[in-house]
């Protein structure tokens, strides 16, 4: 075998979701992480794939590169991506970048538990907790979310039912589960993912969504909620995710059916969780605290051998 580079990852999943974290990429020159983020895809054309993409990676798996800060304040920088390119930010891939650096020991636990991570969004406070050296739970805010239309009729022959657009990180439209009889649970994926192919089909027209979220809110008094969401690819969301978190819970406030004063769970289609609350109302919507915890699944090397006819991997979904 002949070795042609060589990358150190730290792959954690978050709530279910995968993500791995490079820290060794090459070098290159930028005066902002805005620079940096402009030049990642043309860079770093060749690592995407060859970190990404099976057989290395999957489909569903996200990448966080880790640079030193250009910010005085900030402990960390850290850029996103996808197989599509460069992302701007990302609610799971902070709590798995916090939780591989302190558990790892490339940042010092501080005893007010607090960080700094510098994003091409802006800097981002996090609050981690350790204990017997594991981080426990990690704590952020997130940006405003806000109901954009709610009640709107779906186009399809097929389906009759309604949704809610809701800004959250991305633009989501939630259905509610009540209008179909199929349970969110492993065990009814097949007919699950048909739901998600007959309303991704209906909303086709509209290419600023990002998902649609299903949601099961009948154990609504308990403070638990439960969700499937699928992209505008079909793909399923490996865990309950962030952005459509915050969404229900706007939906839900949006409709009387819940208080900002209590706290939700949002449980995945394989019981994975995450905790949200409102943290303010500004003018621009919802702010909401959001709490989950990452758990590190592997520290590998990945190697390219100049001769592996797959270098650039490929894609199965």
């Amino acid at each position: 075998m002949k070795i042609h580079k060589v990358y150190s990852t730290t792959d954690v999943h978050v709530a279910g979701e995968a993500f791995r974290i490079i820290k060794d990429a090459p070098f290159i020159h930028y005066q902002s992480l805005e620079e940096l983020y402009e030049q990642f895809p043309r860079v770093f054309a060749e690592e995407i794939p060859l970190l990404l993409n099976e057989p290395r990676g999957f489909a569903g798996l996200t990448g966080c590169l880790v640079v030193p800060p250009i910010s005085r304040e900030a402990d960390v920088a850290v850029l996103f991506f996808n197989h599509e390119g460069t992302v701007r930010f990302h609610y799971g891939g902070i709590v798995a970048v916090i939780t591989a650096l302190l558990e790892c020991g490339q940042l010092r636990p501080r005893p007010s538990n607090k960080y700094k991570i510098e994003t091409v969004s802006g800097e981002i406070m996090v609050t981690a907790m350790m204990e017997k050296e594991e981080v426990d739970s990690v704590v952020l805010e997130s940006e405003p979310c806000q109901v954009i239309e709610t009640n709107l009729p779906l186009a399809h022959p097929n389906l009759n039912t309604s949704y809610s657009l809701i800004q959250a990180d991305a633009l989501y439209a939630v259905f509610h589960k009540r209008d179909l009889s199929t349970e969110i649970q492993v065990e009814e994926l097949t007919p699950l993912r048909k739901w998600g192919k007959t309303v991704s089909e209906a909303l086709g027209q509209n290419t600023y969504v990002k998902g649609a979220i299903l949601l099961d809110d009948s154990r609504l008094e308990d403070g638990r909620i439960k969700t499937i969401t699928f992209l505008r690819d079909q793909a399923i969301l490996r865990s309950p995710g962030f952005g459509p978190t915050m969404a229900c819970y706007t939906d839900l406030l949006s409709k009387n059916r819940w208080s900002i004063e209590h706290s939700l769970i949002n449980e995945s289609i394989f019981n994975s969780k995450l905790e949200v609350q409102v943290a303010k109302l500004t003018e621009s919507g919802y702010q909401y605290r959001l709490k989950s915890r990452g758990f590190i699944t592997g520290i590998q090397n990945f190697l390219l051998d100049p001769t592996d006819p797959l270098a650039a991997g490929f894609l199965l979904k």
